[in-house]
């Protein structure tokens, strides 16, 4: 094991060694020299959720001028590189091989390299294995530079049609329907507006829960935001259930429901 440089951690940071120099060769077959004394930056970089076209020009040219790309899925994000004639290398970063990929960013961070992380959609980190990245970046003393853009939530919350001057951002909730009931119990209560993703295949049992715990708030269903079938379905849970009971859903869900007394 060694120490990377660590120039505001308060611990340094271990990483494997072997993982340093296979990913440091892997870095090098791009063809560009190390720079040892110069760390690299790592880019949070926001993608389209859906239309092509959502995607800002400083994006584009930082993901034309990084070394590396992280992707969550290289196959999707290869779309869209393809289609702003972008080159750059990338590699796989999910949920399952975080915390190898962690080590090697990290090292290739530390060699002088700039490298990019982005999601299937939207912004990086959010409900995703990136954040892992984003703090031990952070803590191994790695500048980590936000590229804003597109963002479900903040697309779902303009256009519910629901306040949005405080809100909460709940993301997933747990697939038991034990932890998944007793999570919103703590959110009943609350007296703004939540935002929740939903997997396809728990819409109709969300909604139940919802119903059941929070009462019959309003609320706004929005399914395959910027792609060509998005839907914003906007109703209370009573009248979004009777909707969505035995339908066959597809796509993105992000759900955003009334606080208490809406």
């Amino acid at each position: 094991m060694r120490l990377l440089s660590n120039r505001r951690a308060k611990k340094p940071l271990l990483i494997n060694k072997e993982i340093c120099e296979s990913f440091y060769n892997e870095l090098t077959k791009i063809g560009q020299s190390v720079n040892p004394f110069v760390m690299g930056t790592l880019y949070i970089v926001s993608t389209p959720l859906g239309n092509l076209e959502d995607i800002t020009l400083r994006a584009i040219r930082t993901l034309k001028e990084v070394n590396l790309i992280a992707a969550e899925d290289t196959r999707h994000t290869r779309g869209l590189l393809t289609h702003y004639d972008i080159h750059t290398q990338m590699v796989s970063f999910f949920e399952g091989n975080e915390e190898k990929r962690i080590g090697q960013i990290i090292a290739g961070l530390n060699e002088g390299k700039n490298i990019a992380l982005v999601s299937d959609a939207g912004t990086p980190a959010i409900s995703d294995p990136g954040f892992k990245l984003v703090r031990d970046a952070i803590a191994a003393g790695m500048d980590v530079v936000p590229i804003p853009g597109p963002s479900a939530v903040a697309t779902a919350l303009s256009a519910a049609g629901l306040p949005t001057d405080q809100f909460t951002f709940v993301g997933f909730l747990p697939d038991k329907e034990g932890k998944r009931r007793n999570k919103l119990e703590g959110l009943k209560d609350y007296d703004h507006t939540l935002v929740f993703y939903v997997s396809k295949w728990k819409v109709e049992k969300t909604l139940n829960d919802m119903l059941a715990i929070f009462g019959n708030r309003p609320a706004a269903l929005c399914r395959e935001l910027t792609k060509v079938y998005e839907e914003i379905d906007r109703g209370t849970l009573s009248e979004l259930l009777e909707r969505y009971k035995d339908k066959d859903v597809k796509g993105e869900i992000t759900l955003v429901v009334g606080g208490l007394l809406t």
